[in-house]
């Protein structure tokens, strides 16, 4: 399984027991549609690897006790902790409106209601306070706050993403390449 085909998932934080047992850190705001999971997939240096859930319960909050097949002690627990987790895109569930994933508007056109076409959303930058869409242009780079005030429609069968941005934002966060 290549990482570009799955969406991060969590992380494994902590052993629970001496039996092999972790407990799963799941960041998502929907914890109980991953209840029923038989398979999951480590972050393994270059690869994902599939490993089997022999059992699960859910802790307090988004957390997962689990119980791997084929990791019964605490030496094999060891080895995988603080390890990222995944799952296949294809179990994310869909969102409909003007709920999406990230990735899922990269390539998108971003357009402002008032402004016109501002680009091709290239990227997401996330490691802001506040995600911004990046897009970009032959001689600039344009990023735009992605709050739920600005953005006024996804069309999913048009690939754009609808904004109603303050005037001058657009021209304030114009970045020379």
């Amino acid at each position: 399984m290549k990482k570009e085909d799955c969406f991060y998932l969590g992380k494994i934080v902590k052993k629970y027991s001496f039996k092999g047992e972790v407990i799963l850190r799941l960041e998502t705001d929907q914890p109980e549609i991953y209840k029923d999971l038989n398979t999951i997939f480590l972050d393994r240096g270059k690869n994902l690897v599939p490993y089997f859930i022999e059992r699960s319960i859910f802790q307090k909050g988004n957390h997962m006790r689990i119980q791997f097949e084929d990791v019964y002690s605490e030496a094999e627990a060891d080895a995988i902790l603080k390890t990222d987790v995944y799952l296949p895109l294809e179990m994310l569930p869909e969102l409909s409106g003007n709920q999406f994933y990230f990735h899922e508007v990269i390539g998108f056109m971003l357009e402002d209601v008032n402004f016109g076409k501002i680009g091709r959303i290239d990227s997401i930058n996330d490691a802001t306070a506040q995600p911004l869409f990046v897009t970009k242009t032959e001689d600039s780079e344009i990023l735009i706050p992605m709050t739920d005030d600005f953005i006024k429609k996804i069309d999913r069968k048009q690939k754009i993403v609808w904004v109603e941005t303050p005037e001058g934002l657009i021209e304030m966060n114009r970045q020379s390449m």
